[in-house]
């Protein structure tokens, strides 16, 4: 009995001591530095997420291997510290970052108005207001495109919406969802990084140090071919009734009337897609658009420092977009909520149900900008971005009139890689500024306009980026 009484004080004193010893010892050690670091295996888990997509043609468990590689790689393949690395320094370091956080709050307040505005019928309305107008398949196309280029505040937020108001349009004239997917997408992106006032622009503005980070974005503008030639290609596209590959075959069936193209119909009609609310108006649809993209505004000028004092460009070049987005989307559910309430359109608990309603739409999107993050973190400590900064600043010896060329391709295979245009962001562009900040300013505006492009083009083609798009 009394070696038993004794057991558990000299486990829990062993226990301490062995702690003590583990934090004393790793006072002393050096930074831990992976054999990979800054080599070209820093790069092997991307290459491993896009292999497995290409031929799985499933995102999540291609983007978890590619993590699992960066763990592996990063530890020495010890099974320890790969767990570690991979839960500790990835998933769970960047789902507690303030700003990842932020931008996650934004995506469920933007699914909740989404599906608040879908069961009030304002979505309905505009889209028989825009169905009662639109005369053919080129027109409903082209209104796509338009509705898109105007919903620019951010890339979500027009995906969700436009979707939503234009698929009873397209159904109605027989354009398939995979058309309907790409219209909305490839205009998304495109509008938001050429757009001033977006949470693209303050994104990239942050990642500029050291420098005017809204001015270079906005003479970077006009070098940006690949946004301004995709909105260009699109309506010609539409005007010309041009298709090819797939998308051909995708209208083909749309005009016999199958709209999916695809056994099971896994995006096919649901309950709360056909039930309309007969009290919704158009005004139910353009108030909550309109309160969002201006409280989005004020929020994200209020971050800057605004109402301090600061001039507007200043404020909104060195807003927190995080939180700033947070704070405008909140405030528009405000007004959307208050809206259905005097109008009784929907009842509070109507309203409040669409909460988590909100909060399953965004679920993959969610998924995705998690597993992105966290194989972006895990390539960060393997050092991917040093040895991508390496490889540029060699060949801006040799080939300095082509580097924006260079930098646009490997803004492209990073994107493709991870899925994430704003990862790309933070990996190029402080090496651009870095290498040409004191030496060709003009360059550093056209590689900037280089990398933002590359990571737009990469995205668009990433099977992780176009997730967002996939259910319309």
């Amino acid at each position: 009995m009394k070696r038993k009484r004794y057991l558990f004080p000299g486990m829990i004193l062993m226990f301490m001591l062995l702690l003590s010893m583990t934090v004393f010892g790793a006072e002393g050690e050096a930074e831990y530095v992976p054999a990979a670091y800054a080599t070209f295996w820093a790069l092997i888990p991307p290459i491993v997420a896009i292999g497995l997509a290409l031929i799985t043609k499933e995102v999540y468990s291609s983007l978890f291997v590619g993590i699992l590689m960066g763990g592996l790689l990063y530890s020495g393949f010890q099974f320890e510290g790969t767990l570690t690395h991979i839960f500790a320094d990835g998933i769970i370091g960047v789902l507690s970052d303030s700003y990842n956080v932020g931008i996650l709050t934004f995506l469920v307040i933007l699914g909740t108005m989404v599906s608040l505005m879908n069961k009030a019928g304002g979505s309905a309305a505009f889209g028989q207001f825009a169905a009662n107008r639109i005369k053919n398949k080129v027109g409903a196309q082209l209104a796509t495109i338009l509705l898109g280029v105007l919903i620019f505040i951010d890339d979500y937020f027009n995906c969700l919406t436009v979707g939503s108001v234009m698929r009873p349009v397209t159904d109605k004239f027989k354009v398939s969802r995979a058309k309907l997917a790409y219209l909305i997408d490839a205009t998304a992106a495109p509008i938001c990084i050429i757009a001033p006032i977006s949470s693209w622009a303050a994104a990239v503005t942050g990642f500029v140090e050291g420098e005017d980070g809204f001015s270079i974005f906005v003479r970077a503008i006009p070098f940006n071919f690949y946004a301004l030639l995709t909105l260009v290609m699109m309506i010609g596209m539409v005007l010309m009734g041009i298709e090819f590959g797939s998308m051909k075959t995708h209208e083909k069936n749309a005009a016999a009337g199958d709209l999916f193209t695809t056994p099971g119909r896994p995006y096919g009609y649901s309950q709360e897609e056909l039930a309309t609310n007969a009290k919704g108006t158009v005004v139910d649809l353009l108030i909550p658009i309109f309160s969002l993209i201006i409280c989005c505004i004020i929020g994200m000028i209020y971050t800057g420092g605004f109402f301090s004092g600061t001039d507007f460009v200043t404020a909104f070049s060195q807003s927190d977009a995080s939180l700033g987005l947070t704070l405008g989307s909140f405030f528009g559910l405000v007004i959307t909520i208050l809206l259905y309430q005097i109008r009784r359109v929907l009842s509070f608990s109507d309203c409040m149900a669409c909460l988590p309603d909100g909060f399953k739409a965004m679920v993959p999107a969610i998924l995705i900008l998690t597993f992105a993050w966290t194989l972006k973190a895990m390539t960060d400590s393997l050092g991917a971005d040093v040895y991508v900064a390496g490889l540029v600043r060699a060949s801006a010896g040799g080939f300095i009139m082509i580097l924006p060329a260079i930098i646009f391709l490997v803004g492209c295979f990073l994107a493709f890689a991870t899925g994430t245009s704003w990862g790309t962001f933070g990996i190029l562009i402080p090496i651009v500024v870095a290498v040409f900040e004191n030496t060709n300013p003009q360059l550093m505006i056209i590689s900037i306009s280089a990398c933002m492009a590359g990571a737009v083009c990469g995205d668009h083609c990433s099977p992780n980026g176009s997730q967002r798009s996939r259910n319309w």
